[in-house]
């Protein structure tokens, strides 16, 4: 039995390569320094090969045993090594490629590993091939390994799960649930004989990838033991997607997929020139004792890695919206003349017109053509932009491309083939057909669209919508309805590198209902995410405290949205909560006092100092991930330097807390409010023996302050 380990500085990988059975990975872990040494505990595998690399299924090739799970399948345990390379990429990254074979039905199938050398996460997707015969595929996966779980355990004991619940305007709400509480039944392996055939799966269904749950994870330690194995995942797909834990015979394992047959009505026919490639995954690895934070920051550089570099991302532009609390998807030009005076006054870059600004009355079944309405701007949409660009800022349009209302003139011109459908019949939801971007009539219409409203309008910023789920997917072609949602899903990607290849200066905001479309197949290419269309500011603060969980703290486009009625308090705990992300300005700025006024500008001055550093900081939670109903919420952002903590208290009345920095225990250091600085109400103080910043307020509502704590 021969070991392959690969990997490099941050980053170790060992892979058991058996004749006589498929590739394991055995061992994940993070390295210290240009040698790659490794974490002994990380290193003590059982050498016997429990768990195999690829689990891969076809119709006439199930499992064995039988069952709901993703593992057990006969192919997966046939798969025979057939040799590895390795190479570089253009961008400098280490590509592992590993080749394995099928006896029986001759699939070929590959591995693929990517590792930006200094980042302790990889990021992987499985290849699938035939030369001869055909193989209609039900099931593969994107990563299959037991090396994720502490090596020193033979069970899952003690191990729990962290992910996230999401759904409109409640996204992001994070738990921490023990395995054997989340579907992982103990039993009796050596009595019966047989692995457990419980699983715990975190899943979504729909064109919305993050409309049920979030795609990212993470395993950690919560018995007292060590939490040196923490290890995150995230998979990368803009449709259905799962991961799954279980356990083997002898051990554990942690499965990462795309669509499937059994939960998404998807399978794909593999034949010759038809291969298939499955969605990517990747996968972090904490360092020693660091637990779910540190597992977070290495999954936070993998992010970074993986984004698509465009020079129109590194500005960070201020976006001021017109929606949210705000016009609420009615502009006119008299409402928008005085909001664009405002925003521009305020210190925002880009204003964008949201929903609303291409129909009279009701619209919501009748979009797709997306020509201006001259009922609400009289003057032309021109006259609006116009003061836009004499204001200094770019101007910016709500779209939602890929939908056309069952009342649009379009969804008669159109052919049916460019629409989702099921059994010939057009799919219509909620009041809107879907057009399916692998037909060239959909592809363009929406790219004549956005031609169209950049050359006419000098549009910059797209914020792109997407408010409809059609189901399972479309069966056009013969296709199962989940190959189809995924070939429009991976159109769609295609479609958005095209366009920003044509326009390199237009930015575009991934909106879905708010946050239902979070994924990182999506975020590698897309600017700015909305993290939720959630009205009441004091909910928000949860949400957007999480966001940095699961993306980037600079594309967490968080609302803030201050209202002229609101107190002294509340007006500040809604900007509070766009200050550690992307502050996402909105509300009516032009009807505020002047105090108002000075305090968006003051909140603004302090997002443009984050923004300075945000893309190499990391998120931390010193009161743990936030709880949806939590009285207090945290979140800091490190910047190496020191850290930018944002603090909500979300009851009535006087409360303290005591903000854990044990990194700084035993220093002197500075803390001090940013925002809003001359407010009072908060009190401060370091103590050094314990590590902590004991926080207090006598705020008598719902109140949130901005801290700068950097140590001497």
């Amino acid at each position: 039995m021969a070991e392959l380990r690969w990997g490099g500085p941050a980053l170790d990988l060992t892979f058991l390569l058996d004749a006589d059975g498929p590739v394991c990975l055995v061992a994940v872990a993070s390295a210290d320094g240009a040698d790659a040494v490794v974490h002994e505990s990380a290193r003590a595998y059982d050498p016997h090969c429990d768990q195999p690399l690829v689990e891969v299924s076809a119709i006439g090739h199930g499992r064995f045993p039988g069952g709901f799970r993703h593992v057990d399948t006969v192919m997966g345990r046939r798969l025979r090594y057939d040799g590895h390379d390795e190479t570089v990429t253009f961008v400098g990254d280490r590509m592992l490629r590993i080749h394995q074979h099928d006896p029986v039905t001759a699939l070929a199938v590959t591995s693929v590993f990517v590792h930006r050398p200094g980042v302790a996460a990889f990021r992987t997707w499985t290849e699938l091939a035939l030369q001869t015969g055909a193989l209609v595929i039900d099931f593969v996966s994107s990563f299959a390994s037991a090396a994720v779980y502490d090596a020193t355990r033979r069970d899952v004991d003690g191990l729990s799960l962290v992910s996230a619940a999401s759904d409109w305007v409640a996204e992001s709400r994070w738990t921490t649930v023990p395995l054997r509480r989340c579907g992982l039944a103990r039993i009796d392996r050596e009595l019966q004989h047989h692995p457990p055939r419980s699983r715990c799966v975190v899943m979504n269904r729909g064109a919305w990838s993050t409309g049920e749950a979030l795609p990212t994870g993470a395993l950690v330690a919560t018995d007292g033991g060590t939490d040196a194995a923490a290890v995150a995942w995230q998979v990368e797909h803009n449709g259905p997607w799962l991961y799954e834990l279980g356990e083997t015979r002898a051990s554990a394992y942690l499965l990462l997929s795309g669509p499937t047959d059994q939960e998404h009505q998807w399978t794909t026919t593999v034949a010759p020139g038809a291969p298939f490639v499955s969605a990517s995954a990747s996968i972090a690895v904490g360092p020693a004792g660091a637990g779910f934070d540190g597992a977070l920051a290495a999954l936070t550089d993998q992010r970074r890695a993986i984004r698509l570099p465009r020079a129109a991302d590194a500005a960070l532009p201020i976006v001021f919206n017109d929606y949210m609390n705000t016009l609420m998807g009615d502009p006119t030009t008299v409402k928008l003349l005085p909001l664009i005076d405002a925003a521009a006054d305020a210190g925002a870059d880009i204003f964008c017109i949201d929903a609303g600004w291409y129909a009279e009355g009701h619209w919501w079944d009748t979009v797709g053509e997306w020509m201006p309405s001259p009922g609400r701007f009289p003057g032309g949409l021109r006259e609006v932009v116009d003061r836009i660009v004499a204001r200094g800022m770019v101007p910016g349009l709500w779209l939602e491309p890929e939908v056309v209302g069952i009342r649009s003139p379009l969804a008669g011109a159109l052919p049916d083939a460019a629409f989702f459908s099921r059994r010939g019949v057009r799919v219509a939801e909620h009041g809107r057909h879907l057009l399916d971007l692998r037909h060239p009539a959909a592809r363009a219409h929406v790219d004549a669209v956005v031609d169209r409203l950049v050359a006419e309008f000098g549009v910059g910023f797209i914020k792109m919508d997407f408010n409809t789920m059609p189901g399972p997917g479309t069966d056009r072609d013969g296709l199962a309805p989940g190959e189809g949602m995924l070939g429009h899903a991976r159109a769609l990607l295609d479609w958005f590198d095209d366009v920003q290849k044509r326009h390199p200066h237009l930015l575009i905001e991934s909106c879905a209902s708010g946050a239902m479309r979070m994924d990182y197949a999506t975020l590698a290419r897309l600017h700015l995410q909305s993290t939720s269309d959630q009205q009441d500011p004091v909910l928000y603060a949860a949400i957007a405290a999480a966001a940095p969980a699961s993306i980037l703290p600079e594309q967490a486009g968080n609302w803030a949205y201050p209202n002229p009625a609101m107190g002294d308090e509340l007006f500040a705990l809604s900007l509070v909560n766009g200050i550690l992300g992307r502050l996402y300005l909105s509300g009516h700025l032009g009807r505020m006092s002047r105090a108002q006024h000075t305090m968006v500008r003051e909140a603004l001055a302090v997002h443009r100092r984050v923004l300075e550093v945000e893309p190499r900081t990391h998120a931390r939670w010193p009161l743990g991930l936030p709880g949806y109903d939590d009285e207090w919420v945290c979140l800091a952002l490190d910047d190496g330097a020191g850290m930018f903590i944002s603090l909500w208290h979300r009851a009535a009345g006087p409360a303290q807390t005591l903000i854990a920095l044990p990194e700084y225990a035993g220093r002197d250091v500075d803390a001090a409010v940013l925002f809003p600085a001359a407010a009072p109400g908060w009190s401060l103080e370091w103590d050094a023996a314990a590590g902590a910043l004991r926080v207090g307020t006598t705020a008598t509502e719902a109140t949130a302050r901005v801290v700068r704590v950097e140590p001497r």
